[in-house]
């Protein structure tokens, strides 16, 4: 693995839990304890119904596009262009800004299917990113 250049996430309270997942390769969500909502992003409040209970999920890793928008314009040197910001709507019915990879840009569309992949960018950090499945 060389060396990674570009921005990397730092774990707050919050979200140090759904990194450390990432790094065993398992893509965690919350759900609610009172009234069993899935949320992502990580947060210390369920906002459904208020509560401050929640337990952490493996999520199956499985989705949707749901939107996405492509970045042709360079603004840190170590992004390469072009590469797709996207939406993904996950089985359990959250929605994650991600990146879709190994994937021509042109080839998304709303709907199609993808999962989770993790990018090891570091011996601290692991990147979720989602990739079209194959049929």
């Amino acid at each position: 693995m060389s060396e990674y250049q570009k921005p990397v996430p730092l774990p707050t309270l919050d979200t140090r839990e759904y990194w450390e997942g990432c790094r065993r390769h398992e893509l965690l969500i919350q759900r609610c304890l009172k009234c069993r909502a899935f949320r992502f992003y990580p947060r210390p409040m369920c906002p459904e119904c208020n509560s401050l209970e929640s337990e952490w999920i493996r999520a199956g890793g499985k989705g949707q596009v749901y939107s996405w928008t492509v970045t042709v314009r360079q603004f840190h040197p170590a992004f390469e262009v072009p590469y797709v910001i996207a939406i993904v709507e996950l089985e359990e019915g959250v929605r994650m800004t991600t990146n879709v990879i190994n994937c021509q840009p042109e080839a998304l569309y709303v709907g199609m299917p993808v999962e989770v992949v993790f990018e090891d960018v570091s011996g601290e950090t692991t990147i979720p990113k989602f990739r079209p499945i194959k049929d």
